[in-house]
């Protein structure tokens, strides 16, 4: 879905503009109302033209955040110090960006609010916790603490996501390979024993059958798979499509394991640094459950927040999902009862950050054996299917 622009009534009598990310229209009325806003207009974003230089990476926001909350920390005031940044920031989106930030605050904006503007380079946890640090005088401490989250999470992010690309890429040669040898190699086989008349084996005659399929049907075939890919793409983006392909991938045996530890890093990090910064427990399990990245976590940190507004406390809902470890959930109660939840969220962040780790390897380790053999059954099985008939042209020929 495009993120959506709002117009809105403050208490005060003010009008507020912005847009927002959020997957529904009715999940955008119901966040500006929290936030003591009357809607007046929400509807989508219009598609924007592609800007002719690249995007802005985390590695962009986390280097702008370490050096702002230097700059506050010396004591340059907010206007200069964007200022600074805008002119030494190499990124031209970023540096619209910043600038356009700049001059909401010499308008007379909070920085929270110029930064909510900018949905897509600073999300919900980044605006909420800036909101809190300038309510709390700390604004320089809450900017480092966020670099550090961003840099953690990022890393996170880029193990999983490298644990996947040579799966992915051995896939996809398998494929290549098998392709091309059917559609331009086994047709010159097949000629060769159409001429020789010779009664082929029965591998050879399912290898020249399937190749006379995909030589005939291969345009077919890439609109099929194109076709599917844009089905499944489409279906995702609904709430229910998404619910069942995120529940359907914590289900797989050596994928989704890696992906709920992943989801419970993210989650408890994400948490803990939003406690640890003053954003009230309620507001933080709503970010939360948005930065989730599955559709099932997310749901489950919601029906827990809606338990916690009704007075139970934040261990036992999460129980009750039956998606949290139950280690997971005892470490949560015990920071609970302590006093020390961010704390303690922040241990149990460190631990699945090395469970992610542990699971990384394993699944290289597992999968790359795997896709060798398989690579090497294909490919060896189509050669060997081809060479059988040879013996026997051989021998008719000695014969």
């Amino acid at each position: 879905m495009p993120p959506f622009v709002y117009s809105a009534r403050a208490l005060n009598g003010e009008i507020l503009t912005g847009e927002i990310d959020l997957p529904t229209r009715e999940e955008v009325i119901a966040y500006l109302r929290r936030q003591r806003l009357v809607p007046i207009a929400v509807r989508a974003k219009p598609k924007e033209l592609a800007l002719p230089f690249g995007g802005i990476k985390t590695r962009d926001i986390v280097v702008f955040t370490r050096q702002f909350a230097t700059m506050i920390n010396a004591g340059l005031p907010l206007v200069q110090s964007l200022a600074i940044l805008a002119e030494q920031t190499e990124n031209p989106r970023f540096r619209k960006v910043i600038a356009e930030v700049q001059h909401d605050i010499e308008a007379g904006q909070t920085l929270a609010d110029a930064l909510r503007k900018h949905p897509k380079v600073f999300s919900e946890l980044y605006v909420n916790m800036v909101a809190a640090g300038e309510v709390g005088g700390i604004l320089d401490t809450i900017l480092n603490r966020l670099a550090l989250f961003l840099e953690k999470n990022d890393r996170l992010v880029r193990k999983v996501k490298g644990s996947l690309t040579y799966p992915a890429v051995m896939i996809v040669v398998v494929i290549l390979a098998t392709t091309i040898l059917l559609w331009k190699v086994v047709p010159v086989f097949a000629a060769m024993f159409a001429e020789s008349g010779l009664t082929l084996p029965l591998p050879t005659r399912v290898v020249l059958a399937i190749s006379a399929f995909l030589q005939k049907y291969i345009l077919v075939l890439i609109g099929g798979v194109v076709a599917l890919g844009f089905a499944l793409r489409q279906y995702y983006r609904t709430p229910g499509g998404r619910l069942a392909i995120d529940r359907l991938l914590l289900r797989l045996p050596i994928i989704g394991p890696l992906i709920r530890k992943t989801a419970v890093a993210r989650f408890t990090r994400t948490l803990g640094t939003l406690v640890s910064s003053g954003v009230p427990i309620l507001d933080g399990l709503e970010i939360t459950a948005r930065t989730a990245g599955n559709r099932v976590i997310h749901d489950a940190v919601m029906r827990a927040r809606q338990s916690i507004a009704g007075g139970a406390t934040i261990s036992e809902p999460l129980r009750e999902t039956k998606v949290f470890p139950p280690m997971v959930v005892q470490m949560i109660n015990v920071g609970e009862q302590t006093g020390n939840l961010d704390e303690m969220l922040s241990k149990i962040a460190d631990f699945y950050d090395d469970e992610v780790d542990v699971a990384v390897g394993s699944l290289t380790s597992i999968i790359e054996p795997v896709l060798i053999v398989i690579m090497g059954v294909i490919i060896g099985g189509m050669v060997v299917a081809m060479y059988l008939p040879m013996f026997d042209l051989i021998k008719t020929v000695q014969g």
